[in-house]
């Protein structure tokens, strides 16, 4: 199947394109609560997969995915902020249109 179909095989089933947001989020974002605040956000937002984490270097990461990137981008403003306690510096992210889900089911504390 090529890249201009409108439908992607997925684990043996059709599965409509996404937008993906890979994003790292730096700054005091472990310890304050960064992932389930994430993970709470992207539930208000019904995003159609993902998940946040905690990484070796201090960051956190996320990555999600959505039909609408309309959502995402409400997301990505999101990180800048994140929980009360969290020091946001930046947030660095990749865009990924069109693609194929890579999360099924819900968004995820990893």
């Amino acid at each position: 199947m090529n890249n201009s179909a409108s439908a992607t095989m997925v684990n043996g089933s059709d599965s409509t394109p996404v937008t993906r947001l890979h994003a790292v989020i730096r700054g005091k974002v472990q310890n304050v609560g960064f992932r389930y605040w994430a993970h709470h956000t992207a539930h208000q937002l019904e995003l159609t997969g993902g998940h946040v984490r905690n990484m070796a270097d201090g960051t956190v990461e996320v990555e999600a995915e959505a039909s609408e990137r309309a959502v995402l981008e409400k997301l990505f403003h999101e990180l800048h902020v994140g929980p009360t306690a969290a020091q946001v510096v930046a947030v660095d992210a990749i865009w990924e249109e069109n693609v194929a889900p890579r999360h099924l089911g819900e968004f995820q504390v990893a």
